[in-house]
């Protein structure tokens, strides 16, 4: 008992962070079986490349327009019951995936289901900040990255199977009900193992109320969040501009294109290099600066499409998917900078403030990437690096860390 006990505090585990993790799991799980292969499905529905950039560049606005709500929902209602909203919102978005086969209906339940990841992440990211110590916070944001990798290195594979089994349309469709089935698993589990927020103590008094104007929060940010918000936003650009034309790319436009099963594959091969190095990174992040962690995750989103344009098999296509695992090399740091550099009390709606801004501007990007894409598939890689380079040698030079 002394060994797991001592395990559990390595890992930062916590009764209420195990309700959590459990929760990422199993909704991920559901929503990684079906969303990887939308762009697929809207073809097989009578989508073009411009619905498939839409929907790209939807997930993106619907990130940023919901993550500021999160963080005030969170800090308002408390984590418990917040994040049990936000699995009925989602819940919604996959009935309608489900019972409309149109490519239209796929858009609009996208507004509900593409909303969890986002809308929960403030209230995850608080509950880690509330129950974890300081000098554990990257350990705690690292296992909710790596648990959230767990679904997305199965989920495709699962979807995979599913598509060759009952073909694109209905495959798509039945990994949706899967994604519905494990969201209700996943409410309950939550409700029962995730803690009610503790009450505040503090010598201060009573926390301020939660703030819900985010032009008056947004002068509240550090300069130093603000440089890290300039050039997350340009390396942003750099992995949206092409996200939603990398199964395109793989699947239909190579000249030895490769199947649904081969593309989990290589979902799983970029997972599993993600998971790898999840744990021994916040170990030494959380002992010395994060700066030049950030620096280097930075570099691999960069360099991610620049391979990408020269691989055209299997083979090629997974050593380009283990460059696109290494880019989690610094993820859980950043976010666990963020809230560093966040005030206290305002962390959950910092957070959602943050991806806000970041998510919006960047939507402009992915929905461009449809009309880059339209020019030429090597047009659409080489500015996305471009912006890459741009984002990486700012922070580089400019962005700022805690002592």
């Amino acid at each position: 008992m002394a060994r797991l006990a001592h395990i559990s505090d390595f890992l930062g585990l916590r009764r209420s962070t195990v309700g959590m993790l459990s929760m990422v799991i199993l909704v991920g799980m559901g929503e990684k079986m079906a969303e990887r292969f939308l762009p697929i499905y809207l073809m097989a529905l009578g989508g073009g490349a411009l619905s498939i950039g839409f929907l790209n560049g939807l997930d993106n606005l619907l990130s940023a327009l919901y993550s500021f709500p999160g963080g005030y929902l969170s800090d308002r209602l408390g984590t418990k019951r917040a994040l049990l909203v936000f699995n009925i919102v989602a819940m919604c978005g996959f009935l309608v995936v489900i019972l409309i086969p149109a490519w239209q209906a796929v858009l609009v339940g996208a507004v509900f289901f593409l909303s969890w990841t986002a809308i929960s992440l403030p209230a995850t990211m608080s509950l880690v900040a509330k129950v974890l110590p300081t000098n554990k916070r990257t350990m705690g944001v690292s296992m909710h990255s790596l648990v959230r990798r767990i679904p997305m290195a199965l989920g495709p594979v699962l979807g995979g199977l599913c598509i060759g089994f009952w073909g694109e349309r209905n495959g798509v469709r039945l990994a949706f009900f899967a994604a519905l089935l494990l969201s209700i698993v996943a409410a309950a589990l939550q409700q029962v193992l995730i803690e009610d927020d503790p009450p505040e103590l503090s010598s201060r008094g009573p926390s301020p109320r939660p703030e819900k104007n985010p032009m008056r929060l947004f002068r509240q940010m550090s300069p130093s969040l603000k440089r890290l918000l300039i050039s997350d936003i340009l390396v942003r650009f750099c992995e949206q501009i092409p996200y939603a034309f990398v199964v395109v790319w793989c699947m239909k436009t190579i000249a030895a294109p490769v199947t649904a099963l081969q593309f989990g594959i290589l979902t799983v091969i970029e997972m599993i290099t993600a998971l790898l190095i999840y744990i021994p990174v916040a170990y030494f992040a959380d002992r010395g600066t994060k700066k030049p962690f950030v620096v280097t995750t930075f570099c691999f989103f960069t360099f991610f499409p620049l391979v990408l344009l020269y691989c055209r098999s299997f083979p090629w296509l997974a050593l380009a998917f283990v460059l696109r695992g290494l880019k989690e090399f610094g993820e859980p740091t950043r976010k666990a900078l963020i809230m560093d550099l966040a005030p206290e009390d305002r962390k959950a709606a910092m957070f959602g403030l943050y991806y806000l801004l970041r998510d919006v501007i960047v939507s402009v990007a992915a929905f461009g990437g449809a009309f880059l894409w339209l020019i030429g598939p090597a047009l659409n890689f080489l500015v996305a690096f471009s912006c890459g380079l741009l984002g990486t040698i700012g922070f580089a030079l400019w962005g700022e860390d805690l002592k």
